[in-house]
């Protein structure tokens, strides 16, 4: 018989970091995690995993007790109800790049410290939605931000009832100690220590057409944060495909486009174009898979820096210490171990 209890797999970081505004406004502990059904002997266990049953209770009760959909990580309040009425003023948008302009209007008028805005298309036909805070530093362990992020991303991916192949997602800050729970909240290119957090998508998702009724958006309230913090099962983006198949292979001797298009039976001159439209290339999945095991054998390995080169695919040390100050803003040699 099947097993359908919830599986826990948030880390728990996000026990300390979704109570911290609240618990800076006086707010007990012991009483925010219990109403999420949370022992409290959790809390000083990192190992401990929770369910998004679990997270979602708990943000809920900090939603209640600051009467701040910020969490009390902003300096400044945004009421309770305001994403709310945000997403019923855009309801009745045709597409999603009309939506994506309205709730940026909205949050510019309705809440402080929040940069938001919708740019102009770039030579690759990328469009970025700039969501950033003005003010972060009461958001120590990035929460809000990243909150933030994920309730665009997945509002905007409920709204056309499909998985958004958002191309990048960058952050005002550096790669945090918990970035391993970013590939799963953020299936897209990550980058860090941008000048503004927020994310790159094609031009033609903004098209696509809104699908929701007012039921369906009231079945959707009455359920955040679930929706949002809900992590999809599948990505069917043809850069998932080709970044779990390159992920198997020995990062010294990946496949070239010719051979990945005879595993994938597809021409390459058609995965250059889906790529290109997912905001992507061959070259960058590949670099982000040498840049992400690059990190992990610095952070967790001990091992020398021309070890750890000739590992990610490097025929020169020399290379590879430069594209690693590329990548992070520090060299090998700067990097904590």
């Amino acid at each position: 018989m099947r097993d359908f209890q919830p599986r826990p797999h948030i880390a728990n970081h996000y026990l300390q970091a979704s109570i911290r505004g609240a618990e800076r406004q006086g707010f007990l502990r012991e009483a925010l995690l219990a109403s999420a059904g949370v022992p409290a002997a959790w809390f000083s266990k990192p190992e401990q995993l929770i369910t998004e049953e679990q997270f979602t209770r708990l943000i809920k009760t900090v939603w209640r007790v600051t009467r701040d959909e910020f969490m009390g990580l902003s300096n400044s309040r945004c009421k309770n109800g305001t994403f709310a009425l945000m997403t019923d003023y855009c309801l009745g948008s045709a597409t999603l790049g009309a939506v994506l302009r309205k709730s940026a209007r909205f949050f510019s008028i309705a809440c402080d410290n929040i940069d938001i805005g919708l740019g102009e298309t770039n030579s690759n036909k990328l469009v970025f939605f700039r969501l950033s805070l003005e003010d972060a530093s009461r958001d120590t362990d990035h929460m809000l931000q990243e909150f933030l992020l994920l309730m665009w991303q997945r509002f905007a991916c409920w709204l056309v009832d499909q998985q958004i192949p958002f191309a990048t997602t960058q952050f005002s800050y550096p790669s945090p100690p918990h970035v391993a729970e970013y590939r799963a909240m953020f299936p897209t290119e990550l980058q860090f220590d941008e000048s503004v957090c927020g994310f790159y998508l094609h031009e033609k998702y903004l098209q696509l057409p809104n699908t929701r009724s007012e039921d369906e958006l009231a079945v959707f309230l009455k359920e955040s944060p679930a929706y949002i913090l809900h992590r999809p099962d599948h990505d069917e983006s043809l850069r998932n495909r080709i970044r779990a198949l390159l992920a198997r292979q020995n990062l010294r001797d990946m496949p070239s486009l010719d051979e990945l298009a005879q595993r994938l039976h597809i021409t390459p001159r058609s995965i250059g174009r889906k790529l290109q439209e997912e905001g992507t290339s061959l070259r960058k999945i590949k670099t982000s898979l040498r840049r992400e095991y690059a990190i992990k054998l610095m952070s967790t390995e001990n091992l020398s820096v021309a070890d750890v080169s000739e590992r990610v695919g490097f025929s020169e040390t020399a290379s590879f210490c430069r594209a690693f100050k590329r990548w992070t803003g520090k060299s090998p040699s700067q990097w904590p171990g």
